[in-house]
């Protein structure tokens, strides 16, 4: 399957059927025509103009005053992608690198960077061969965009760096051998174009967006699943109750909770109890705000990865080439630190259901445990739960309240965005960790209900997670049937 590559509005759920989808890039003739457009007339403007234009014919940040001569401004851009790979750390997900090469080619695609009609093409055709370059999640202040690890990205294009190629680690000069490609030479100002933008942070951000609206989504139908094994009531997600506090979040939850028990055996049983703990009866506004929040992050990185954020931008219709701002991070920085703060929300209201589901109340026996005595059951369940919230507490801290100077102080305000990016991303894992610990609770919990049954839909769902985790009769190993659940969540 062939996704051109256009002006058109790329949505976040798009970029995850080309990614997921095995699709294939190709440059519309508009994209073309807008590159070679931007191209020609920056090198028109270069020969026409003594006047210095920042990254193309001058150094970089505090060098911006050091003019280049004409013979050098090829090298310029080399040396500038040399100089700025120094990612360290763990790998980027070849996912995610996968998605960043499509952003940066849909960012290049605008005609407002000035790249050469083969450098993109070259991206495009990594894309598509399945090379994924070796890029490294730590480096980027994602102030002048995300200028390490795109630089890692973009290292093979120049047959330097390293790439993962048909499962093996091989160098970047190696692939361009294989694949009988010269690497590309960089004309003026292209380097700058390649390292400036936010197509690091955004890669992430869009993996996440993914990932949480799924996770969104689970949280509802464990979470019923639990209040069905508690004996928990459904009263609270009756529609007069949000009617007057109708955010959308919140109302979108409850009907869907009415929707998942509706049909339930146990809810039409007589209750012995009035009343719900939070972490059951608040599903509604601790769903609903995490539902709020993604609906808002997702609306900010939809601008961001239809925008060109690198710089200086060119901009042939109005005859101007301007050193501004595009690559900064801030706009997208604060979104993703919300959605950790979100995530972990989600994780953390999971494990106190966990905690109530072990907590030998409402019949169920204490930790769960069908044979008690010589067998602890579910017991140490929580204390992983508990463990990996604890753990995404820290990482919620926001990272765009800090700002490093560098550069010799011309960069002396920065997003740490790539940094939040980061933290969202083991956030997201975490959070997806803590709800196969609650499902794997709540499916055992549920059992002890026999011969009452839940739901229809929460019956389906128990009987295809039970094809994949039994139940547990005697103590065994448990870490085994968490992967698992992980895995079943994830299909």
């Amino acid at each position: 399957m062939i996704h051109q590559i256009s002006a058109e509005h790329l949505t976040i759920e798009r970029i995850g059927e080309i990614i997921y989808g095995d699709y294939k890039l190709e440059l519309s003739e508009d994209a073309k025509q807008r590159i070679r457009r931007c191209r020609a007339y920056l090198d028109k403007k270069i020969a026409g103009n003594n006047a210095p234009v920042y990254g193309v014919t001058t150094g970089f940040g505090a060098l911006c005053n050091v003019s280049i001569g004409s013979d050098q401004l090829s090298q310029l851009q080399i040396n500038l992608i040399k100089s700025h790979a120094c990612g360290t750390g763990e790998r980027v997900p070849n996912d995610i690198v996968k998605i960043m090469m499509l952003l940066k080619i849909q960012s290049l695609s605008y005609g407002y960077s000035g790249c050469k009609l083969d450098t993109v093409q070259r991206l495009v055709a990594f894309f598509n061969n399945g090379i994924y370059p070796i890029v490294y999640k730590q480096g980027s202040l994602g102030a002048s965009g995300d200028l390490v690890p795109l630089a890692h990205m973009c290292l093979p294009l120049l047959g330097l760096g390293e790439v993962e190629y048909q499962g093996k680690i091989i160098p970047g000069a190696e692939v361009l051998r294989k694949k009988r490609w010269k690497p590309i030479t960089l004309a003026s100002k292209e380097g700058l174009a390649l390292l400036n933008g936010t197509q690091n942070m955004s890669a992430f951000a869009v993996w996440s967006l993914l990932r949480a609206q799924k996770l969104s989504d689970w949280a509802d139908r464990i979470a019923a699943m639990s209040l069905d094994a508690f004996d928990g009531l459904s009263e609270p997600f009756i529609p007069a109750v949000h009617k007057v506090r109708p955010h959308l979040g919140q109302i979108e939850t409850a009907e869907r909770m009415l929707e998942l028990l509706k049909g339930s055996q146990i809810q039409k049983n007589i209750k012995g109890h009035v009343q719900d703990p939070y972490s059951f009866r608040c599903v509604p506004q601790v769903h609903g705000a995490v539902k709020d929040t993604i609906r808002y992050v997702k609306s900010v990185i939809d601008i961001e990865v239809n925008s060109a954020t690198d710089n200086p931008t060119v901009c042939p219709e109005e005859d101007l080439i301007i050193s501004a701002g595009n690559f900064h991070g801030e706009p997208i920085a604060l979104p993703i630190d919300f959605l950790s703060i979100a995530m972990s929300e989600l994780a953390n209201i999971s494990e106190r259901r966990i905690y109530r589901l072990v907590s030998g109340t409402r019949g169920l026996p204490s930790f769960l445990v069908a044979n008690p005595g010589v067998n602890s059951g579910f017991m140490i369940t929580q204390y992983t739960a508990a463990s990996v919230v604890s753990l995404n507490k820290s990482l919620a801290m926001p990272s765009s309240v800090d700002s490093i100077p560098s550069c010799q102080d011309q960069e002396d305000h920065v997003s740490m965005g790539a940094n939040a990016a980061i933290k969202l991303y083991k956030v997201i894992l975490n959070t997806e960790r803590v709800l196969a610990i609650e499902l794997f609770n709540a499916a055992q919990a549920l059992d002890f209900r026999l011969p009452l049954k839940s739901s229809p839909a929460i019956a389906k769902l128990h009987e295809e997670y039970r094809r994949v985790v039994p139940f547990i009769l005697d103590d065994e190993l448990m870490y085994p049937h968490i992967e698992k659940t992980i895995e079943f969540l994830r299909r």
